[in-house]
């Protein structure tokens, strides 16, 4: 995979330090347990913390050149089998698009160079096929917006306003709430029961695409759709599950942090961030309160996590936490509340030494496993590259370390990387989703590289960790 001999070294030499890097780590102490369960975590400093950059390098080329083997032109890579997948009738480029800031920022030159070769040479909206809005706005309109601030390259540009124009009939609902689903050829859309991260998660990449283009359509849309989501939220401040669009009822009372609400309130703090939009500060500032007070739970004489509860009640419903409430340190983090992050982050860390690996979610209470995959998500290093980002703390960088020897061992395949179906037994499934490429590679590489690597406080990820700045004046 690794081109001339010069790239075969490499690629050894990369080999070799993985495979004495893992060589041990389920070494049993005296009582049977596996050391990585008790053992304190190591601070890595700058000189380690270079190498380990240069391997996140090495893994995602790695990955990338499986994808351009055998899915070139496809969404996904089945790295199982080195076939291609894609989510719909046609391909919509998925990895490339959600690849390319990713491979500028990690300094892949060749392999940026091919992503946005793919992506101008082929990737067209024009077609018949409904569509899921979310994923497409945070994958790929926040991508090519992404890619053409990073790269300057206006194709990307039209691209993204093309894809603005065509999802914008989701948002032509007496609410304001969008539909889930829209023809990208027609404009018909369907899908009326939907969730707040579905509904609140766009104003990042249409505000952006209305600032870059000087059409206030975008911007105002989801404007009004993160609005309403808000304003429906229970006396107590909670959001719950699923909502129909149409009346604007729930129609699922449960909330929590997790899959279906997390980026929703992700947005409110963001979008304040990026645009300096105080309506998005108040309504953060009025949910955060509520969050911590009903959602979060302190079990074991002081471990912090965050639950389920009822939405009207504040009653807790279950003591479920998982991959992608592992996010939320790092939205502490950036809302100043860094005690809250530290706790969090530590609990994050727990359920992943259970079984060496994160599974989809555990129950906390008494720390047994719900969901057993590993779909290669990157929210728990997301949440220790900010932690790090905030405190400068070096132990963080250990946490993703750990994180990450532990994801190279039990994930790599000869064509990439294979999502788990079970934590327990680590047996692969043959999934490699493009937030490998748009997350788990990025943040693993940010948490190691140098400070300079990224403005950090002059951007805003976007839940696909799209990187996105400021180029604009109000």
């Amino acid at each position: 995979m690794f081109q001339g001999k010069q790239g075969r070294a490499v690629a050894g030499i990369v080999l070799l330090s993985l495979l004495a890097w893992t060589a041990g780590a389920q070494t049993p102490d005296s009582d049977g347990v596996p050391k990585h369960v008790v053992e304190a975590v190591p601070a890595v400093e700058a000189r380690e913390s270079a190498r380990l950059a240069e391997q996140v390098r090495a893994e995602a080329r790695h990955a990338w050149q499986g994808y351009m083997r055998f899915a070139k032109g496809h969404d996904d890579l089945k790295p199982l089998s080195a076939a291609p997948r894609d989510w719909y009738q046609h391909s919509l480029l998925m990895s490339p698009v959600d690849a390319l800031d990713t491979l500028v920022l990690l300094g892949l030159d060749k392999e940026a160079g091919e992503a946005r070769e793919l992506i101008v040479g082929q990737l067209s909206f024009d077609r018949d096929m409904y569509v899921q809005n979310f994923e497409i706005t945070i994958r790929l309109l926040g991508g090519l917006i992404s890619g053409y601030q990073l790269t300057g390259d206006k194709r990307l540009l039209s691209l993204a306003e093309d894809l603005g124009k065509r999802l914008l009939p989701v948002f032509d609902t007496r609410t304001g709430l969008p539909y889930t689903h829209v023809n990208l050829r027609t404009g018909k859309v369907r899908g009326t029961i939907s969730n707040p991260a579905e509904t609140g998660t766009l104003l990042l990449e249409f505000g952006t695409l209305s600032k870059l283009t000087g059409d206030p359509v975008y911007y105002d849309k989801a404007k009004r759709a993160l609005v309403e989501t808000f304003n429906r939220r229970s006396k107590i401040g909670l959001v719950g599950l699923s909502i129909d669009v149409q009346t604007g009822e729930w129609t699922n009372p449960t909330s929590h942090i997790a899959g279906g609400i997390d980026s929703y309130y992700e947005y409110l703090y963001k979008c304040w961030k990026l645009f300096g939009d105080d309506d998005c500060k108040r309504m953060w500032d009025e949910s955060i309160g509520p969050i911590n007070r009903y959602l979060s739970d302190e079990v074991r004489g002081g471990e912090l996590w965050y639950g389920y509860a009822d939405m009207n009640t504040g009653a807790r419903t279950q003591t479920v936490y998982g991959a992608l409430d592992a996010f939320m340190p790092a939205l502490l983090a950036l809302g100043g509340d860094l005690d809250r992050a530290k706790r969090l982050q530590e609990s994050g860390l727990k359920m992943w030494r259970l079984h060496g690996i994160e599974p989809e979610s555990i129950d906390y209470a008494d720390m047994q496993v719900r969901s057993p995959g590993y779909p290669l998500r990157p929210e728990i290093v997301e949440s220790a590259y900010y932690l790090y980002r905030y405190t400068g703390d070096a132990r963080y960088r250990g946490m993703g370390k750990e994180f990450f020897r532990d994801f190279v061992r039990h994930t790599r395949t000869g064509h990439g990387f294979a999502a788990l179906k079970d934590v327990r037994s680590k047996e692969k499934e043959d999934s490699m989703e493009s937030f490998l490429f748009a997350e788990t590679f990025k943040y693993y590489y940010l948490l190691f590289a140098p400070g300079k690597a990224l403005d950090f406080d002059g951007m805003v990820f976007n839940t696909e960790a799209h990187p996105l700045r400021r180029t604009w004046n109000d």
